[in-house]
């Protein structure tokens, strides 16, 4: 064994008194193997991760025994006893990590040549210039093609598989033995996901390492996982190899885990959730069945369309520097038409960069078309003057991707869901406003007492509900969802979006729902469109278009989906 983790115990201590993140908790990694780490957000995963590379912060109280036996002589390191040298030769030298947001893990006023050359010359004693030369080689290893551009370019500069692929190099700067891989495809679309897989799956077999590989998707876990050890609350539950959790999972927490994870071989009324599990471990969701779905449809598409899209294109103008006078166009949505009828919930999928969050900003009309039309309940949204605008926006809401970045961080929840209230003067006073935002949270699921709150004291899940409610709160028809689950593990997505079928059921909403995630896709949507560089790719119901696509390039993207779990 490389790695023998032995009741570990870390515990917080703060203002609010202490947390206990992991308890007792022992895990072993062994030589060449790939070890997967499966639970909830706040289960202890990247705890246990960070405890391995003493990166917890000082509040932080660690005990139990973590044994690194690097070679097969059989000399062991506790690596919570280690520290200054000895640590600082072990840390990134032979274990290596991961991160799991690559924006947030790069540094974003320094270009990413100069972050992978600064690792290298951390942990190799090489001059700038053969630095340099490593760190080119280590983009070439990951895959990445265009080496000078990433060498000049700035983390923002990138796309997310390419910023990945940053951190990855990044990783193995030091030659380690061991990878520890904290949810390194976490948000990434299918595509992108797949080609992150296969270079980590590369990369143990060139590189003979050893790995330890997080993530709250079991789907990618049997991708990549030898062993899978499943944590809940801090505690490991269930151990064993992949095929034997995955496919006779014993305990209750882990067929929750499974079970909450959208299909596209089946679709059922309401997603499980951890609880149902745990109340009830022979719980089974009802399935959709096709009666069901063509009642719905007679009902769907008998009313004429509340929204018209035709022939939208839309372009940016692009100057390879600022000096430049002249411009050259991209196009980012070309020529796109189609129709959402009242209560449906309608699907734009595809791959980051086809133009799916750009239809759904033309829509909500804060981006203005080159070319085409948007009809709302007959009306020319393109070219109604300001005054008749206005009320119309109050029906066109938009959620949008990051929670976090969409909320006021100065604002506290209350103020956030006040502000829309107060902008169009509704309610007669402060009091029934007061009243509306608590009653809004109360619906998406949260406390009254939240509204005294900043959005850094909720979890994402909690946050996208914050969301949820601010866009509730101007009382609106039609409802644009930007990838709203992207980010969120898949029980806490499995109640959201069990939460956006209750609000849609209870207020009568239509939904756009933008996703890269076509099992989400096939369990919310009545109908699907899948874009392809901002071109309309295929149109339909999604059992023909998910189910049997006449689109090679969906069926592609449908390969891509790691596996298939429970279905």
């Amino acid at each position: 064994m490389m790695l023998q983790i032995d009741k570990l115990n870390v515990r917080f201590h703060g203002r609010q008194g202490t947390v206990q993140a992991v308890r007792d908790a022992s895990l072993h990694l062994d030589r060449g193997e790939v070890l997967g780490l499966v639970g909830e957000s706040g289960s202890g995963k990247s705890v246990t991760a960070l405890s391995i590379m003493q990166l917890l912060p000082g509040i932080a109280e660690v005990s139990g025994v973590i044994r690194y036996t690097p070679d097969l002589a059989g000399s062991e390191t506790d690596l919570l006893q280690i520290k200054g040298p000895a640590l600082h030769k072990i840390r990134g030298s032979e274990i290596g990590m991961i991160f799991q947001e690559p924006m947030s893990a790069l540094n974003p006023v320094m270009r990413c040549g100069v972050q992978i050359t600064e690792a290298v010359r951390l942990h190799r004693q090489l001059s700038m210039a053969e630095a340099k030369t490593e760190a080119r080689a280590l983009l070439e290893k990951v895959r990445i093609t265009d080496l000078d551009r990433t060498m000049h370019a700035y983390p923002h500069e990138l796309s997310g598989g390419q910023k990945q692929r940053v951190l990855i190099a990044i990783a193995l700067a030091g030659n380690p033995s061991i990878l520890l891989a904290d949810e390194p495809t976490t948000a990434l679309d299918v595509t992108v996901q797949k080609s992150i897989l296969q270079l980590l799956r590369e990369l143990r077999a060139t590189e003979n390492l050893s790995m330890v590989f997080i993530s709250h998707d079991l789907g990618v876990i049997q991708e990549v996982a030898d062993r899978v050890a499943v944590m809940y609350q801090g505690e490991i539950v269930e151990t064993g190899p992949v095929e034997q959790i995955l496919q006779a999972p014993q305990h209750p927490y882990t067929r929750g885990l499974i079970a909450c994870r959208p299909s596209l071989e089946r679709r059922v009324l309401r997603l499980p959730t951890i609880e149902d599990y745990l109340s009830d471990p022979e719980f089974e969701a009802e399935t959709v069945t096709p009666e069901i779905t063509q009642k719905k449809r007679s009902r769907l598409y008998a009313p004429s369309p509340i929204l018209e899209v035709k022939d939208v294109t839309v372009q940016y103008s692009v100057r390879q520097y600022f000096w430049n006078t002249a411009d050259r166009w991209s196009t980012a949505v070309d020529n796109v038409s189609f129709e959402v009828y009242p209560g449906e919930i309608f699907g734009l999928a595809g791959e980051s960069g086809c133009g799916k969050t750009t239809l759904g900003r033309v829509i909500s009309q804060l981006l203005a078309p080159k070319a085409g039309q948007i009809r709302y309940r007959q009306l020319e949204l393109n070219t109604l003057p300001p005054e008749e605008f206005t009320p119309v926006r109050r029906e066109i809401q938009m959620v949008f991707q990051d929670p976090y970045s969409a909320l006021n961080p100065r604002m506290t929840v209350g103020e956030a869901l006040m502000e829309p209230l107060e902008a169009y003067e509704l309610l007669a006073s402060a009091r029934q406003r007061k009243e509306r935002v608590a009653e809004l949270l109360i619906k998406v699921g949260l406390e009254p007492d939240h509204a005294g709150l900043y959005p850094s004291a909720f979890s994402g899940g909690q946050r996208q509900r914050i969301c949820l409610a601010r866009a509730l709160a101007l009382y609106p028809k039609l409802l644009i969802c930007d990838e709203v689950v992207s980010a969120l593990d898949v029980s806490v997505q499995a109640a959201v979006l069990n939460l956006l079928l209750d609000l849609q059921e209870e207020f009568g909403l239509t939904y756009i729902f933008i996703s890269h995630d076509l099992s989400v896709i096939k369990q919310m949507c009545d109908r699907v469109m899948i874009m392809r560089n901002g071109s309309l790719e295929a149109l339909g119901y999604p059992e023909t278009e998910l189910g049997n696509p006449s689109s090679p390039y969906v069926r592609q993207l449908i390969e891509a989906i790691p596996g298939q779990i429970g279905s």
